[in-house]
């Protein structure tokens, strides 16, 4: 399944550089805790502030599971604090809800 999510940045230039260049080097048990929780692929993108992230990921996945597993992990508690600092909930959102789940609208797919 694939899931395409939002998030904003704070609209400093030089937290934004820092921010990208944590996810040059992101910690390998983030990336072991992001593969373990069922997700096969990501991708994140960045026009200015924001950031649009794709998922793809294997059947049985749940943001539920995700999120159970994240709360166990201190590593993960830890990284998630770390990257507070750079970004912002997008409005309209609940309070600290960090990525937003975008709606797909179109698919061009012939199937």
């Amino acid at each position: 399944m694939r899931y395409c999510l939002a998030l904003d940045l704070q609209p400093d230039p030089a937290l934004i550089a820092e921010y990208e260049e944590w996810h040059q080097n992101v910690w390998p048990e983030i990336k072991e805790s992001i593969l373990a929780s069922g997700i096969t692929q990501m991708e994140i993108y960045r026009l200015e502030n924001r950031l649009f992230m794709i998922m793809e990921t294997a059947p049985g996945f749940s943001f539920e599971k995700k999120a159970a597993m994240d709360a166990a992990n201190p590593i993960n508690a830890r990284w998630e604090e770390l990257m507070w600092k750079y970004q912002m909930a997008i409005p309209g959102g609940s309070p600290g809800e960090k990525w937003r789940l975008m709606d797909k609208i179109f698919s061009l797919s012939t199937e």
